[in-house]
């Protein structure tokens, strides 16, 4: 599923084509038809991101909102629109530009009052500037939930996904499963400010990448990860491969559904201490 970062990219990107201009919407899988009826031709006014969820003011229409799921994706393409290929949902386009809408898990017209219940049911995505860390603060201590899971729970914390909540606790050098409730206030700040940091760069550049200068490819003389969310990460994914940092084999399991990865020995912290 794309993480928070990918979301915040596409909302850019889909100002930076369609904003602030009249936009043509319509729905060549069917699927939407009514919706993109009620946006097509009105003024696009302002787009934004809240964790995974994508949102797009029409002007007199309401809030565009896709969730793109597990397999959503929208593709952009340049100068006058072809003629659509496949299941899209929606296709947004102008005189210089279109994108395609497939696959999305959610894609509907919201009202002022949908969009702030929606907003109000989130955590604190850390891409954004308005967000509050101590609202995900308050419930991780809390919470007897392991910290590996409460980072994924989109009412805790918002945006983060599988990659970033593997690396930014090995980062931390905490175990994932450690209750929420025996995580120190220190510890989450550190890990709040590092996961700014690195979904700001993956904002920025596309990649989710989490290792520092000594733990490169080049610095460690070493193959680039081939993976598709195109980074150089410590655990995630690299079950059986050696720790970068302390060569201990990197371990995985399944919690709440998803695949947890750790090293054991850079992330004993935590499993031990009382609430």
């Amino acid at each position: 599923m794309p993480e928070g970062h990918t979301l915040h990219r596409l909302a850019a990107d889909v100002f930076a084509a369609f904003g602030g201009r009249p936009v043509r919407a319509s729905s060549p899988q069917g699927r939407f038809v009514d919706g993109a009826a009620r946006i097509d031709g009105r003024l696009l006014v302002q787009t934004e991101a809240h964790g995974k969820h994508f949102l797009a003011e029409f002007e007199g229409a309401g809030w565009l909102h896709i969730h793109l799921g597990l397999i959503g994706k929208m593709g952009f393409g340049q100068g006058p629109a072809p003629e659509p290929v496949g299941q899209v949902r929606l296709r947004l386009r102008n005189d210089t530009a279109y994108a395609d809408l497939r696959g999305a898990t959610v894609c509907e017209l919201l009202t002022d009052g949908e969009r702030e219940a929606l907003i109000g049911r989130l955590g604190p995505d850390p891409l954004r500037d308005d967000a509050d860390p101590d609202l995900a603060w308050k419930r991780i201590q809390r919470s007897k939930l392991p910290i590996g899971q409460l980072l994924m729970e989109q009412n805790v914390l918002s945006g983060v996904g599988n990659v970033y909540r593997a690396e930014a606790l090995f980062r931390a050098r905490l175990h994932p499963m450690t209750p929420g409730a025996f995580v120190k206030k220190r510890e989450w700040d550190a890990i709040w400010a590092d996961l700014v940091g690195l979904m700001k760069y993956g904002v920025e550049t596309g990649r989710i990448d989490t290792v520092s200068d000594d733990h490169t490819p080049e610095a460690m003389g070493r193959d680039p990860r081939r993976d598709d969310h195109g980074g150089e990460v410590y655990v995630y994914r690299r079950h059986g491969d050696r720790c970068h940092v302390c060569q201990s084999v990197v371990r995985t399991e399944i919690l709440a559904g998803r695949n947890l990865f750790w090293c054991p020995k850079c992330q004993r912290t935590g499993l031990t201490r009382k609430a």
